[in-house]
């Protein structure tokens, strides 16, 4: 059974920086990406992929657990390289929620994560999926893409603790935590 892919793989006029799709977010976090119509936080979880709303960062959550089950990931476009950098930062923040953790510690662990602007972005050297990723052309996509993918970054932890902590009961879902330690493609950022 083959992975799945991202659905923005045919979206046209794609704004790419080396191979790495600038795709439309649904976002309150400021920055380069293109603003989808927002829609009421009881919806935010239940978005249909045909909706207006619909962003990479949903398909990423969405997929998520499905994916991670797979070693192998043949990217078909720059929207697959989203798909992929989504999901192995979810990978890395969901390991900041420990069990029994209070959704206000988990939020400061997980922003700290999100916020912190020195990460690696593809072409830097401790980028771990480099072979798979261009690096920017020159400094001034260099930054356009740190923008973004910190916009992303942002935007998908604050989506993410709103499915691990849905059940209203202050404890984070086992079922998301049980993701914590699975590796995709063998890797995590």
């Amino acid at each position: 059974m083959p992975a799945y892919h991202s659905i923005f793989l045919d979206e046209p006029n794609q704004q790419t920086i080396g191979n790495f799709a600038l795709l439309p977010l649904r976002t309150r976090t400021r920055g380069p990406a293109q603003q989808l119509p927002a829609v009421p936080p009881a919806e935010e979880q239940t978005l249909t992929a045909d909706s207006p709303s619909y962003d990479p960062l949903d398909e990423i959550l969405s997929l998520f657990r499905a994916n991670t089950f797979f070693r192998n990931f043949e990217i078909k476009g720059p929207a697959d390289r989203v798909l992929i950098y989504g999901i192995l930062y979810v990978s890395e923040i969901l390991g900041k929620i420990k069990p029994g953790i209070v959704r206000r510690e988990a939020e400061k662990a997980v922003m700290n994560v999100a916020l912190d602007s020195n990460f690696a972005i593809p072409g830097d050297a401790g980028f771990p999926l480099n072979q798979a990723y261009e690096a920017p052309a020159d400094r001034n996509e260099a930054e356009v893409l740190r923008q973004y993918l910190m916009q992303v970054r942002q935007e998908l932890a604050r989506r993410l603790l709103d499915r691990v902590f849905a059940d209203g009961s202050g404890v984070p879902s086992k079922w998301w935590l049980s993701f914590q330690k699975r590796k995709f493609m063998g890797k995590q950022l």
